[in-house]
């Protein structure tokens, strides 16, 4: 199809209907109300449903239907679209009205060199809101080439509280001394398995839904947009990093899980590999706290970005989930400055900032997981500045004094994550 103002027209026109139509819901974003956005982060975590929402209220405060301009560059009618068309969209949107619009741009990765196009629009005040699904739209060059006229926000799939509130749950001030309690801990058993991408909720086979949306990602955001010839060995890479999601790995044993099963691999390919599923927003990792900086650039625990993602290579395996699900809570409040303990003692999460060292547990029924994950707590809190310290665990809660320090605060996931 040819790519000219006459198919812009047409586009416009279908992304003002859905943007009229579309049933949306309810999240929370703090816009400025003339800001500029680059909204980046895995695909289906809700990016463009947060241009829909910013589009309705704009339109309930006075902005013209006929004003709103909204390109989906993932539109099978746009393959082969080169940055110097872009400007057809102006083109093709000024033939209809002279107003000026309020620019919705949706998965702009795909046009390389894009940021020069978005640069100009900002110059000339436009109001512009843009969409990525590759972490290569925040590097150091694109956001010199923006030169500071855009607001970088990285969107993840829904938190506990969110995903509480799409299924109707409203909590109250006593939610944990009521019957909401029930149904808080019901409904975390599901975001526990299933993770929070918000479209997941109108499916009732999950597995597939989640599937195909890895499928997608893997070959559409890292094989095709990384020139992979031969997908195996980042697909068994990706399998291993589930299988060893609690435990701290270099890129030297990762390369060696993957040679065990017979197939090649090298480590600057595994470094590779990584940079490209990070770049993609399906994983995310933090460092050792306790190592040299070199070793805290090779040797590092990596999680998934959802736990539904995750739970489709698991088979009934609870603390893998459990411990992703921390680890994503924690990157969601604190981003890269979460850390994990390894050395003589091993504990899983570090937030130097406010000195708080946590351990995952599904239970501590077990006298001996009681003892180790207590005494690693304790023990750091011998080596570094500790103000707090947890144990998260599925049910369990309680309060366990320590000698010296502050008492060991037992908690449940659901009620953890639920917290301010």
């Amino acid at each position: 199809m040819t790519i000219d103002k006459a198919l812009f027209r047409t586009l416009i026109h279908e992304g003002q209907e859905w943007v009229r139509d579309i049933e949306l819901y309810e999240r929370p974003f703090d816009w400025e109300d003339e800001g500029r956005y680059v909204l980046v982060g895995i695909r289906q975590a809700g990016k463009s449903y947060l241009l829909m929402r910013r589009a309705r209220q704009l339109l309930a405060s006075g902005l013209k239907l006929s004003q709103v301009v909204y390109i989906n560059f993932d539109d099978e009618r746009l393959l082969g679209m080169t940055a110097d068309q872009l400007d057809l969209i102006l083109q093709a949107y000024h033939v209809m009205s002279d107003e000026k619009p309020l620019l919705l741009f949706d998965e702009i990765q795909n046009i390389e060199g894009w940021e020069h196009f978005a640069r100009r629009l900002a110059n000339q005040r436009y109001r512009v809101l843009i969409t990525g699904s590759n972490a290569r739209m925040l590097s150091r060059d694109i956001m010199t080439t923006l030169g500071g006229r855009y607001q970088e926000a990285l969107v993840l799939p829904y938190s506990f509280r969110e995903y509480l509130e799409a299924q109707g749950i409203a909590l109250t001030p006593e939610w944990e001394w009521d019957s909401q309690r029930y149904q808080v801990q019901q409904q975390f058993n599901q975001y526990l398995q299933w993770g929070g991408f918000p479209e997941l909720l109108l499916f009732r086979n999950k597995r597939k839904w989640l599937n195909d949306l890895y499928e997608k990602i893997l070959l559409g955001d890292v094989v095709s947009r990384n020139h992979i010839r031969n997908e195996l060995p980042l697909r068994l890479l990706i399998k291993r990093l589930a299988e060893s999601v609690m435990q701290p790995t270099s890129c030297n044993r990762l390369a060696h899980l993957v040679k065990s099963v017979g197939v090649n691999i090298t480590v600057s390919g595994v470094i590779d590999y990584l940079s490209h599923v990070q770049d993609a927003y399906l994983m995310f990792e933090f460092e050792n706290y306790a190592s040299r900086f070199v070793d805290r650039q090779t040797i590092k625990k990596r999680y998934f970005i959802d736990n539904g993602l995750l739970s489709i290579f698991l088979t009934d395996n609870v603390a893998p989930l459990l411990e992703n699900l921390c680890a994503l809570h924690l990157y969601r409040q604190h981003g890269h400055e979460v850390y994990f303990y390894h050395n003589s003692i091993e504990v899983d999460f570090y937030l130097p900032a406010s000195q708080c060292a946590i351990q995952v547990a599904c239970t501590l029924a077990d006298q001996e997981t009681l003892r180790r994950e207590t005494s690693a707590l304790i023990k750091l809190s011998g080596h570094l500045p500790v103000a707090r310290m947890l144990i998260i665990t599925l049910d369990d809660e309680r309060l366990i004094p320590t000698p010296n320090g502050p008492d060991i605060q037992v908690l449940p996931a659901w009620k953890w994550l639920l917290q301010p």
